[in-house]
C-alpha cells in the first residue's frame, strides 16, 4: 500500500483527496485539526505548517499540498503582510514540506508531489493581486522542481476555478451568488471538491506517469473559452 502525506486534508479539496484516497493508501494527514471522519488507513498529526515543525515519517511515496488562501482585496486595500501571509502559506509551507520529506520520497513507489494553484495565475481578475501573485509562484515550483526532480519524482499542480468549500463561502454565500458563479462560467457551473479529487487521483496514479512540471486547469471554461 502506497503511503501519502496531505499537508491539509481536514477540510474543503483536502479533504475530498483524503476521502478519495483513503482505501488504497495509508495516509498521513498533517492539518491544525483533524478530519470529522477518521479512516482505518488515516494518520492524523496535529500541526501548523508554518509554525511548528513537521512530524518524522520513514518512508512516502507521494506528497499532497493543499492549504491556500483567498484574501480578495483592492490592491489600494492590500498591505505587504497580506502579501507576505498569502507567500507564506502557498508557497513557503510547500517548500517546507517538500524539503522535509524529499528524502523519503525519492526511495518511495513512483514517487510524486501535487501542488494547488488557482485559474486566476492565467486569468487577470480585479482584487486577486496578493493570491495570484503567490499561486503563480506554486506554478514556478511546479515547472521548476518538475524539471529539477525527474526522472524520480513527478510534480504536477492543479488549478481549479471556485470550488465549494468553507474556503470559498464568502464568494458563494447566498442564491444570488451562486446564480452569478454559475454564469461566469461557459460551463455554466463551478466546481465541488470531489471533481478537485478525482483529478488528483489521476495524477498521483499510475496512469499520469507521462506527466510532470504540468498545471491542470479545472476551469469550467472560464479561461479557456472566449465569454
Amino acid at each position: 500500500m502506497k503511503k501519502t502525506v496531505i499537508i491539509g486534508g481536514s477540510k474543503g479539496i483536502g479533504n475530498a483527496i483524503l476521502n478519495a484516497l483513503s482505501n488504497n493508501r495509508h495516509i498521513y494527514n498533517i492539518s491544525r485539526t483533524e478530519p470529522e471522519v477518521l479512516h482505518s488507513n488515516v494518520t492524523h498529526y496535529s500541526c501548523d505548517i508554518l509554525s511548528e515543525d513537521l512530524p518524522e515519517i520513514e518512508e512516502l511515496d507521494e506528497l499532497v499540498y493543499c492549504p491556500g488562501s483567498i484574501n480578495l482585496k483592492p490592491i489600494s486595500r492590500l498591505s505587504l503582510d497580506d502579501f507576505r501571509s498569502d507567500f507564506e502559506i502557498n508557497v513557503l509551507g510547500a517548500v517546507k514540506a517538500i524539503q522535509k520529506y524529499l528524502p523519503q520520497l525519492k526511495k518511495g513507489v513512483q514517487p510524486s508531489i501535487l501542488l494547488f494553484s488557482t485559474v486566476a495565475s492565467k486569468l487577470g481578475m480585479p482584487f486577486h493581486a496578493s493570491v495570484a501573485t503567490s499561486k503563480s509562484g506554486v506554478e514556478g515550483l511546479v515547472k521548476s522542481l518538475g524539471a529539477e526532480l525527474a526522472p524520480v519524482i513527478r510534480v504536477n499542480g492543479i488549478a481549479p476555478t471556485v470550488t465549494d468549500t468553507q474556503l470559498a463561502s464568502k464568494l458563494l454565500r447566498n442564491e444570488k451568488m451562486i446564480a452569478n458563479m454559475k454564469e461566469r462560467h461557459p460551463l455554466k457551473k463551478f466546481l465541488n471538491p470531489e471533481e478537485v479529487a478525482s483529478t488528483a487521483v489521476f495524477l498521483l496514479s499510475e496512469n499520469a506517469a507521462s506527466y510532470s512540471g504540468q498545471i491542470f486547469e479545472m476551469d469550467c471554461g472560464i479561461v479557456s473559452f472566449k465569454p
